[in-house]
C-alpha cells in the first residue's frame, strides 16, 4: 500500500494551499465575526475545479477520485473549516445526489452549473422535529397531475439562502415508511419555495445554515430524482459517501489546530525554555499527532473502498466517527497548549475549537455512527 501523494496530488495540495493563503486566510475572522457566506469565493473555487471534484469531465467536473477529494477538503479546512464544510456539502450532498441518482437529462441540465461553481447547491433532509429520525419527516409532496405540491420546511440546511438549487427529500407516502419518501431537485425562484431563518451558530459561521420553506410549491415530475418512494434510500447512500467528506473536514481542522500548537509550543518560552520541552506539552502533541495519523488512515481506507465500489457503510461511519472525535479532542488540547492566548481570537485555535464540534453532529451524530457501525457488525 502506497501512503504517499502522487505527483498530481502534490500539485493539487500546493495549488489549494496557495489559493487558501491568498483568498481565504486574510478574511477568516472577518467572515466568522460577521457570519458572512462569501459567495464569490466559491465561484473562484469552482474555477479551480473544486466544486465538481467527483463529477466526470463530460458534465463539466474535474473527474477526480475520493483520495483527491479528501486532500482538497483537508487543505481548505486547515485554514477555515467553514469554507471546507460548504465545499463538502456542495460536492457530496446536492451535487453528489444528482450525480448518483439523476437521469441523463437532469445531469446535463444541472451538473455543469454546479461543477463549475456557477450555481451553489443545497440538500435538505433534516426538519425541526426530525434530526436523527429523518424517516419521521412531516414535509409532504402530494401528486397533482404532472406536478407534486410540496408543503413544509427543512432546517439546518447548508446554503439554505444562497443555494441556486436544492435537493430535498420529502414524504410522498406514510410517515416512517422508508419507501414513503421521494427526492426532488428544486431551483431557486420556484413559486412557493423560499428561505427562512438563518441560524446564528457557535462555529462554522462562514458556512450559511438556514431553513427551506415550501408553501404550496408546485414541482414538475421532471424534477424527481430516481423513482417515487426511493428518496430516503437514496439519501442514506449519499450520506455514506458524504461521511468521507466530514472525516476529511475533521482531519483538516485537526491538522490546522495541531500545526498551530506545534508552532506555538516551540516559540512560547516559560521558565527559560520553550514549553514544547516540557512533558506536559510534548506528550499532548504526541497524543494528538498519533490520533490524527489514525484518523487519516481510516479516512483514506474509506476513500479507497468508495473508489473501488466496495461496500463502505461501516468503514465510512468509522472514519467519520473517529476523525470527528479526534478533531474535537485535538482542538481542545490546542487551546490548552496555548493557555490564555488560546481563549482569545488573536490565535487560530479559538476558531478551530468552535468549528470542530459540528463535525461530531453533521451528517449523522457520533451516536448515529455507532448505530450504523454496530448494525453492520451484527449482520448475519
Amino acid at each position: 500500500m502506497d501512503f504517499g501523494y502522487t505527483e498530481t496530488q502534490a500539485m493539487i495540495a500546493a495549488s489549494i494551499r496557495d489559493f487558501a493563503k491568498q483568498h481565504i486566510a486574510p478574511y477568516v475572522m472577518e467572515w466568522d465575526e460577521s457570519q458572512t457566506f462569501p459567495v464569490d469565493l466559491f465561484r473562484k473555487i469552482g474555477e479551480m475545479g473544486f466544486m465538481g471534484v467527483l463529477v466526470p469531465e463530460a458534465y463539466g467536473g474535474s473527474g477526480m477520485d475520493y483520495h483527491d477529494y479528501v486532500l482538497i477538503l483537508e487543505e481548505i479546512s486547515k485554514i477555515d473549516g467553514a469554507i471546507g464544510l460548504s465545499v463538502a456539502a456542495h460536492n457530496s450532498l446536492c451535487t453528489g445526489h444528482i450525480l448518483q441518482f439523476g437521469n441523463e437529462a437532469q445531469k446535463k441540465k444541472w451538473l455543469p452549473k454546479l461543477a463549475t461553481g456557477e450555481w451553489i447547491g443545497a440538500w435538505g433532509l433534516t426538519e425541526h422535529n426530525t434530526g436523527s429520525d429523518a424517516g419521521g419527516m412531516s414535509t409532504t409532496a402530494v401528486e397533482d397531475g404532472d406536478y407534486y405540491v410540496l408543503n413544509g420546511a427543512k432546517n439546518f440546511i447548508t446554503h439554505g439562502i444562497s443555494g441556486d438549487i436544492a435537493v430535498v427529500i420529502v414524504r410522498t407516502g406514510e410517515k416512517g415508511d422508508s419507501h414513503g419518501m421521494t427526492a426532488f431537485a428544486i431551483e431557486k425562484g420556484t413559486p412557493g419555495f423560499t428561505s427562512g431563518k438563518k441560524e446564528n451558530k457557535l462555529g462554522m459561521r462562514a458556512s450559511e445554515t438556514a431553513e427551506l420553506v415550501f408553501d404550496n410549491c408546485r414541482v414538475s415530475k421532471d424534477n424527481i430524482l430516481g423513482e417515487i418512494g426511493e428518496g430516503f434510500i437514496q439519501s442514506m447512500k449519499v450520506l455514506d459517501g458524504g461521511r468521507i467528506s466530514i472525516a476529511a473536514l475533521s482531519l483538516g481542522i485537526a491538522k490546522g489546530a495541531y500545526e498551530a500548537s506545534l508552532k506555538y509550543s516551540k516559540e512560547r518560552v516559560q521558565f527559560g525554555k520553550p514549553i514544547a520541552s516540557f512533558q506536559g506539552i510534548s506528550f499532548k502533541l504526541a497524543d494528538i499527532a498519533t490520533e490524527i495519523e489514525a484518523a487519516e488512515l481510516l479516512t483514506h481506507k474509506a476513500a479507497a473502498f468508495k473508489n473501488e465500489g466496495k461496500p463502505m457503510t461501516k468503514i465510512g461511519a468509522m472514519a467519520k466517527m473517529y476523525a470527528s472525535e479526534c478533531c474535537v479532542r485535538t482542538a481542545n488540547e490546542a487551546v490548552q497548549i496555548h493557555g490564555g492566548y488560546g481563549y482569545t481570537k488573536d490565535f487560530p485555535v479559538e476558531k478551530f475549537y468552535r468549528d470542530a464540534k459540528l463535525c461530531t453532529i453533521g451528517e449523522g451524530t457520533t451516536e448515529i455512527q455507532k448505530v450504523v457501525i454496530s448494525r453492520e457488525l451484527l449482520k448475519a
